[in-house]
């Protein structure tokens, strides 16, 4: 599902050039769950952007799903993020002005769905994420939890492959935090979407099939187990 040959990642600074990522290695097969841990400014969140094709490698490859991002323009990247990736962010990212609904269905609306679809399939991933009812509502109106099942649903409506989580717990209590995870997992399991989560939370991560562990911008060899 994703293979990262010799990925490097260098930023221009004021201060001279900062290397984020050194010439990583990186394979994830299709319908994995797999969680990424490291201290802050390891390069992970880096990682997740360069996989859901945000930006591109200074050096290397980057293939997911099939295609090279390397070699897509900037309007490919933009519909190969539409059309198969669906990411999900600590702060939610909806659009405040916008009601439950008009957030979930965004993608489609800007893909010219109709909008019979749109609404047909807005209402069943608010079922599929346990909103009912909210679909008429603001962010403001919700809890943290319910945004970010929101959040969920609204990186659901293409039908992604693929489902990228920055820290997608990191502003929930324990409570709603394990029922994000547990939405991820079923996710995962039941419609073999592959996720790749990013976490400082180790038991978080414990949710995952497996741990990638990344320091000082490289992954580190043998990090890819649950222990």
């Amino acid at each position: 599902m994703i293979k990262l040959n010799k990925v490097s990642k260098v930023f221009a600074m004021d201060a001279g050039n900062y290397t984020a990522l050194k010439e990583n290695d990186l394979h994830i097969k299709r319908g994995e769950f797999i969680a990424i841990m490291g201290p802050s400014g390891s390069g992970k969140s880096t990682l997740l952007q360069l996989i859901g094709g945000l930006d591109l490698p200074t050096s290397g490859e980057v293939t997911v799903d099939g295609v090279q991002l390397n070699g897509l323009n900037e309007r490919e990247r933009t519909l190969f993020r539409r059309t198969k990736v669906g990411f999900v962010f600590q702060n939610y990212q909806l659009l405040p002005m916008m009601t439950v609904a008009e957030n979930v269905g965004l993608s489609l609306s800007a893909n010219k769905a109709p909008s019979s679809e749109i609404a047909k399939r807005v209402n069943q991933l608010l079922q599929d994420v346990n909103l009912e009812g909210k679909a008429s509502q603001f962010p403001s109106q919700l809890s943290g939890g319910q945004q970010q099942r929101v959040a969920i649903a609204r990186a659901l409506a293409m039908k992604p492959h693929l489902i990228l989580a920055d820290e997608p717990t990191g502003n929930l209590d324990q409570t709603n935090g394990e029922g994000i995870l547990k939405l991820l997992s079923r996710l995962n399991k039941e419609e073999g979407i592959t996720v790749v989560m990013v976490t400082h939370d180790r038991k978080a991560a414990q949710t995952a099939d497996r741990i990638i562990m990344i320091q000082d911008g490289e992954v580190v060899p043998g990090g890819g187990s649950r222990s």
